[in-house]
This record gives structure tokens, sequence and C-alpha cells, in this order.
């Protein structure tokens, strides 16, 4: 398994500690000795890699997100980002895009978050966590192949934006509703296609992950999470999966990032 530290933030200032995610969710690893598959987890046998990247410079570190992860998408049969915000999987997803271009691919995206992230960008080069993915459809990814899940609070030109370029969406009611059966139709969704995974803590309910930028209630629990990606992982054509908006600094029973441990031992 191959998993990468992607430290970047560009939140407006809203989600600094996010960078120090990734170190926080390896320690917290150490404790996980097998995961729900039985498969022994030992953090010395993980390919590790780090980004790393100077905040303060955004064309800087985009580049350097683009650059690494287009390499690691021609070379790795899987990788997990660790953010970071998610405004790294603006970069991460346009190397994704370009990578699957080259090898004439087809792109899929699922994205878990509480948000949409399509918020018009103040800075259309380098978006902000709160509008990676509006950037990225700019850039051209293909709208049908865009699967928006747990989104529970957007603003009006968000939802416009949505409406407006038929963006498919599983709404919170509707992944309860039948758990087993959406994730059927969510592999389904992916299917012949090549698949990477964003997964923004906050799609998760604040009672089990409140370490975060923007706590929404009525979310998923942890153990429903769980169950969806165990779900995913089994897909062939997994690519990618990057995990974001964990905020160590805000951690103070070690919740989210026992957590967001616990995601990866899954991916493993």
């Amino acid at each position: 398994m191959f998993v990468v530290k992607v430290p970047g933030i560009n939140g407006l200032g809203k989600t600094n500690g996010c960078e120090k995610a990734g170190n926080a969710i390896l320690k917290a690893l150490e404790e996980i000795y097998t995961n729900e598959q039985g498969v022994p987890i030992d953090i010395r046998l993980l390919d590790l890699e780090e980004i790393h990247l100077d905040n303060s410079n955004l064309d800087l570190t985009n580049d350097l997100i683009y650059k690494n992860a287009f390499e690691t998408f021609e070379e790795k049969p899987k990788t997990v980002f660790l953010g970071g915000d998610h405004s790294v999987s603006y970069s991460l997803t346009h190397a994704f895009l370009d990578y699957c271009q080259n090898s004439a691919k087809e792109p899929c995206l699922i994205v878990f978050d509480a948000h949409a992230d399509v918020m018009k960008p103040v800075d259309s080069d380098f978006p902000t966590h709160e509008e990676w993915l509006r950037g990225l459809i700019e850039k051209g990814f293909p709208i049908e192949n865009i699967l928006l899940v747990g989104v529970r609070n957007s603003d009006v030109s968000e939802l416009q934006f949505l409406k407006k370029n038929n963006v498919k969406m599983i709404s919170m009611n509707q992944l309860l509703f039948d758990l087993h059966e959406t994730c059927d139709t969510i592999m389904e969704f992916s299917s012949g296609k090549e698949l990477y995974v964003s997964i923004d803590i906050d799609v998760i309910d604040p009672a089990f992950a409140p370490a975060t930028g923007y706590c929404e209630p009525g979310g998923l629990t942890s153990r429903q999470f769980l169950y969806v990606l165990q779900r995913i992982n089994k897909i062939k054509n997994l690519k990618a999966v990057d995990i974001v908006e964990i905020n160590p600094e805000k951690d103070e029973k070690g919740l989210t990032v026992q957590l967001g441990a616990k995601i990866l031992s899954e991916l493993i």
C-alpha cells in the first residue's frame, strides 16, 4: 500500500492545523493491529512518502502536488493520500484526470462530503477547500462521472451550480434508506471506470468526528461509513483515495484522528 502525506492547506485561514493530520493519523495507526478484514497492520511495511509543501506559496504547492500525484498514478496500483484540507484534492484529481486521459481510461470521482465545495472561486488558479470541485469541473473532469455523497449544507449558489451542471448526488436520506442497496448503486456508478474517492471527514457526524473545520450535524455514524468504505474497497478499479479535513489541533480526545487511522487501516 502506497501512502502519501499531502500537508497542504488553502482554507482562508480556517483550516490551519489540518497540515498535521498525516503524521497524526500514522501515529494513531500504530495502535491498530489488524483491520476488520483480519489484515495485520504494520506501519513499518507501508510504502510511505510525503510531498513537502510550502503553504505560503500556492503556485509551488499546487505544482508539487500535481507532479507527484501524476507520477504516483503512473507507477502505483493504489494510493491513499493523507491531507491537508480539501484544497489538496484539486491538484490531486487534476493529475488523476490527466493520467486517465493519457492512459485512455475513463475517470470517475466519488466525493463523500457534508458540503458540495463548488463555491465561486476567489482565485481560479488555486481553488480553496470550498471551491476545489468547481475548479475541477471547470478544468474538464466529465460531470457525468462525478458523484457527491452525503452533502447536507450548501450555499444557494452552489445548489444552482450543481443543478445547472446536472451533478449527480446521493442525499443522506437516500443513503440511509437502504445502506446496502445504496452501496450497490455507488459500485455500479464506478463500474468500468478508473476510480478516485475523496473523503472529507465531515461526511461523518461530528459526534464521531468533531475535529474538523465545519461540523454539520446529521451525518453518517462512523460504523455506517466504515461499512460503505469496506464495500468501496472491494472495487477492483479503485485507484486512489484521499482523506482530508482532519484537524489534530481541535481533536481534544483524539477521536477524529483515530477514526482517520481506522479508515486508513480498512484500505490496506
